[in-house]
């Protein structure tokens, strides 16, 4: 059996004072996904007035669990610098996996005022808070682990 390889990720960059664009263009598998996680997590680093991160996924072919991973983990990290990450011109088929993985809105929507928000630990309370105010913040509405 011969394997064919994926074709190679391209990532072409433009960044501005508070806004990255990264255009990918290939497969975002697992040979290619820690390749798109370095080049963010190193934009991450490198713009302490970041605000934006565009990821233009109109070229994207092949997106597997690694790729999946990686988009997860970039949100997770952007969410930690206080960056919106946009998934831009999103392919159907990217929007099909999103979908079927229970991952869109996750990875697609963010707090109106993520680049602001202040990060506060989560055994802080807020100042004036007595007693078990984050119980008080929870929702009612089910969390889909039923």
């Amino acid at each position: 059996m011969t394997t064919t390889p994926s074709p190679r990720l391209r990532l072409t960059t433009v960044d501005t004072d508070a806004t990255v664009h990264i255009e990918l263009h290939g497969d975002l598998d697992y040979d290619q996904a820690d390749r798109l996680l370095e080049a963010v997590t190193a934009k991450l680093a490198g713009h302490a007035r970041l605000e934006d991160l565009h990821l233009h996924c109109a070229g994207l072919g092949t997106v597997d669990s690694m790729g999946l991973s990686a988009l997860l983990m970039i949100r997770r990290r952007a969410a930690a610098a206080g960056v919106r990450l946009h998934l831009d011109d999103r392919t159907a088929t990217l929007d099909r996996l999103l979908t079927l993985t229970g991952t869109r809105d996750h990875l697609t929507s963010f707090p109106a005022d993520t680049a602001h928000t202040s990060r506060t630990p989560l055994s802080a309370e807020p100042p004036g808070a007595t007693g078990n105010a984050r119980t008080a913040a929870r929702t009612s509405e089910p969390d889909g682990t039923t």
